[in-house]
């Protein structure tokens, strides 16, 4: 095969008889086109650069279709997709109507299993392998995890059942942050290459069946061999951990050496049992830049490849909300702040920075995090755990049962609420407010502009009593009247009170609402907008003042069933209303990657739907 190879990569078969220097020159080439494209479409950069040789030698040995490659989160699959098919459309990725950023069963059939959320591939490995036993199906299942995800418990609950299987099951952890000595290096080597030896497994298990025969002295010997040898892997290796759970460990080995790699996934696979393979990477290989800022360039926008600077730097909600956290820190020693790994992310670099003692970072365990911050707040601290909604999902028994059935003071500060775009429906913000409206005791705040976010937070920390969630957008401040005013107000009005029309709204949509009173406006048509800030529970002032309309329209950028349309149109009936209600939000659809705009638009919720909606329904 000639230069360039991805053209004519079909399948993972097609480098099944590639020499080593083509794996490398074709490792080069998937890093170009990573660069190239993320720099446009922006992504999961260094994760995936990262990743490229791992990923490269895994679909060299395991390149049938019957064989299950689960990549966990699914933040380094992008190599995978360019070796199964997709290199043609790679450039269309994140893009509406373009292949996806994560794994996705729907696109390919050697996609095995959804991600996007972390710590699930070893469970969703186990039950494919599981399924495929009973089914008498061939092929290897193999779960790609990164050592951040094993800071998720659930990691550990797949772990625990799946070190019971007595069929060849592999575990790939793949470290990006471990560092090898070289003493712990070499002896790693050695072992592997003696564990690896033809008849290694064979004379083994051999040795055993003889010394359990041996009256007496056999079975104690044996036990005692296996003793010493755990104790020298345990001290030298420091696997005890994994081979507790009943796995076989190898490793550490060289994430970015192809042959190395190779040889040990050539091995592991002829073993009857499951295997953990310890793999060292470097986030961020092969680009200067994001292997000196990692967590930078986890996920980027569009970025100049030359500087690395993003295309664009504006002040979004994320940093208006650390810089407000540490304001409120330096007045309020109670306040501390809480993120699950995703401290730049949620804007809290700065305060874990001037306020270390104050700042947690739990790792991706937002369980744990919640029921931290619980425990924080039944002593008098005043907690704010920073999470995006999409994450805070993973949490909801932990909210009902440790904060908010104790009435405890703990602030969710709900990051990229409502649409985000490019990530998909992985991410999509939309469940928080469905998931969180039937929980007794607990407020929910919705800012539409930065200054109100910093006014919601003053009353979150200092007026409201029990739980209290802040849900606020992604990106930056939207179109704002310029006679508008941002207060400390429930709710307000916006537009001509007399009207018969009223627009019920919140959040970052507000602004399209207000666009659409100026459209309606132009063409003769009076409405009235009313912008709920506090949504949860909806002031009972706003309900009385709602149902004084012939024509209430409620648009919402969240789901239909359980949001807060629903509720406030039963909230209206119970009050005697008969007019006409009519509620546009997300009804029963999970929303695949694309502009927001584009979402808006196809949902009605832009200026141009809402009047579309309106107009057709008076």
């Amino acid at each position: 095969m000639e230069k360039p190879y991805l053209e004519h990569i079909k399948t993972p078969s097609d480098i099944s008889d590639f020499t080593e220097v083509q794996l490398e020159d074709l490792c080069k080439e998937i890093r170009d086109k990573l660069i190239t494209v993320l720099s446009k479409n922006g992504g999961h950069l260094a994760p995936n650069l990262g990743t490229v040789e791992l990923t490269v030698a895994l679909e060299k040995v395991f390149s049938s279709v019957d064989d299950s490659i689960v990549w966990d989160v699914g933040h380094q699959c992008y190599t995978h997709k360019l070796l199964t098919g997709r290199a043609e459309r790679f450039g269309s990725i994140r893009t509406e109507g373009g292949i996806s950023g994560f794994p996705k069963r729907e696109e390919s059939p050697y996609d095995a299993f959804n991600a996007g959320h972390s710590s699930t591939s070893i469970s969703a490995a186990y039950g494919i392998a599981r399924a495929k036993s009973l089914l008498g199906k061939n092929g290897y299942t193999i779960a790609v995890i990164g050592d951040g995800a094993l800071t998720g418990g659930m990691a550990y609950e797949g772990l625990n059942n799946a070190g019971r299987f007595k069929k060849n099951f592999i575990v790939v952890l793949n470290d990006n942050k471990m560092s090898i000595s070289r003493n712990v290096g070499s002896i790693a080597k050695y072992l592997k290459k003696v564990r690896f030896k033809p008849g290694y497994l064979k004379t083994k298990e051999t040795l055993e069946k003889i010394l359990n025969k041996i009256p007496f002295i056999g079975k104690p010997i044996s036990r005692g061999i296996v003793r010493i040898k755990a104790r020298v892997r345990h001290t030298l290796q420091q696997t005890v951990l994994f081979e507790d759970m009943g796995f076989h460990y190898y490793g550490p080995i060289d994430g970015h050496n192809i042959r190395e790699m190779i040889e040990v996934f050539d091995n592991v696979r002829k073993i009857n049992g499951p295997v953990l393979v310890h793999v060292i990477t470097k986030k961020g290989k092969g680009y200067t830049i994001a292997e000196n800022n990692p967590n930078i360039y986890h996920g980027v926008g569009a970025f100049d490849i030359e500087t690395g600077e993003p295309r664009s730097g504006k002040t979004d909600f994320s940093k208006i909300f650390g810089d407000k956290l540490v304001e409120m820190a330096k007045k309020n020693k109670k306040i501390c702040a809480i993120t699950a790994a995703m401290e730049s992310g949620t804007g809290l670099s700065l305060f874990s920075a001037e306020f270390k003692p104050r700042f947690f970072d739990t790792g991706i365990a937002e369980e744990h995090a919640v029921t931290f911050a619980g425990g924080m707040a039944s002593q008098g601290m005043l907690p704010f755990f920073a999470v995006y909604s999409t994450f805070l999902q993973r949490s909801i028994d932990q909210i009902i049962h440790d904060v908010a059935m104790q009435n405890l003071h703990v602030v969710f500060a709900i990051d990229r609420a409502g649409l985000v775009g490019e990530d998909g429906e992985t991410h999509q913000g939309v469940f928080d407010v469905a998931l969180l409206n039937p929980v007794p005791n607990l407020t929910i705040y919705s800012p539409t502009y930065f200054e109100e976010l910093r006014l919601m937070m003053e009353m979150a920390a200092a007026t409201t009593k029990g739980p209290v969630a802040i849900r606020y957008p992604r990106g930056t401040e939207p179109y704002k009247p310029k006679d508008f005013l941002c207060t400390k107000k429930h709710y307000m009005f916006y537009g001509n009170a007399r009207a018969d029309i009223l627009i019920v709204t919140y959040g970052k949509i507000f602004a399209n609402a207000c666009k659409a009173y100026t459209m309606l406006k132009e063409q003769g048509t009076e409405v009235c907008v009313m912008k709920l800030n506090r949504i949860k529970p909806i002031p009972e002032k706003a309900l009385c003042d709602a149902v004084r309309f012939r024509h209430i329209f409620f648009f919402e950028e969240g789901m239909y069933v359980g949001g807060v349309g629903e509720h406030f149109f039963g909230e209206a009936v119970r009050r005697g209303y008969k007019g006409t209600f009519k509620i546009t939000a997300i009804y029963n659809t999970y929303l695949k990657q694309a502009k927001v705009d584009s979402i808006l638009r196809k949902l009605q919720l832009d200026a141009d739907g809402m009047v579309n909606v309106i107009t057709k329904n008076i």
